[in-house]
């Protein structure tokens, strides 16, 4: 069983579990029906997929018709999805194949807001790992539906070298030594500084990727005029639909956003169910 599988299955447990009292009373003997999901605002699409599985989740028979993929713009009262079948099936996933697709697409809105206003092709905005417990899978695919990209996915993935790894370790330069002793050559090592003086001691102890964080502009400046293209910079802290084509101007390579996934909003769904 994988990730996704796993989160469908939790979700569905904690809705009806111990089962729906109001639906099961109500159908006594199995019926059939049609039942759609409706847009009712514009948005980007993102989680299609996996309304789909909790759906087959809760009943393998149901048939569900994808009217469009992830990344596409929906207009408001567009269908998505369309499911046939038994009728209790479909009202016991109902609920949570929307709180997948209203969050997951409020991600991917949101996403594509920050990428239309950056409109930079030298600058990648990638999010960070502040996302809902158990939900980073699902949310990180929802930064690539809307057009922006993926920073580490774990602890496991990516070397990053923080404030309070470095204050651990006694100095940049032994947390890199410590780091680059330890882990394979095929993985950059990112240093977090937060001042010139640290970015001077990241590029002394070779860091490939140098991330300014919390700088305020002018510093962020001084900052990739001093790495001058000895390592890949990224900037992280403050970053706002106010602030990223500032940020962006600096000349740095990478800006991460923590409110890609962190201060979504989730879009406005609808689910219609008829008895055939």
């Amino acid at each position: 069983m994988d990730m996704v599988d796993q989160i469908i299955r939790l979700a569905l447990f904690e809705d009806s579990g111990l089962g729906d009292v109001t639906t099961e009373s109500i159908l006594a003997d199995s019926r059939s029906g049609r039942g759609i999901i409706v847009a009712k605002q514009d948005f980007i699409l993102a989680g299609i997929d996996v309304a789909r599985k909790v759906f087959a989740t809760v009943d393998p028979e149901l048939k569900c018709i994808l009217r469009f993929k992830d990344g596409h713009k929906i207009q408001k009262g567009e269908v998505l999805l369309e499911v046939r079948g038994d009728l209790l099936a479909q009202l016991k996933g109902e609920r949570v194949a929307l709180n997948f697709l209203q969050r997951l697409s409020g991600i991917a809105t949101l996403t594509r807001e920050y990428v239309d206003t950056l409109n930079n092709p030298n600058v990648r905005l990638v999010d960070t790992r502040k996302t809902t417990p158990g939900w980073r899978t699902i949310e990180k695919d929802a930064v690539r539906a809307g057009g922006g990209f993926n920073h580490r996915f774990s602890l496991y993935d990516g070397i990053l070298i923080k404030d309070n790894h470095i204050a651990v370790a006694g100095s940049i330069e032994i947390a890199v030594a410590l780091v680059r002793a330890r882990t394979s050559h095929l993985m950059k090592i990112e240093v977090e500084v937060s001042n010139l003086d640290e970015t001077e001691q990241a590029l002394a102890a070779d860091a490939d990727v140098i991330m300014l964080d919390n700088m305020d502009i002018d510093t962020m400046t001084q900052a990739v005029a001093l790495i001058n293209g000895r390592a890949i910079v990224e900037a992280s802290g403050n970053v706002s639909l106010d602030t990223l084509n500032a940020i962006a101007q600096t000349g740095v390579d990478v800006i991460s956003c923590g409110a890609l996934t962190h201060q979504a909003r989730s879009v406005d769904l609808s689910m219609r169910i008829n008895a055939e």
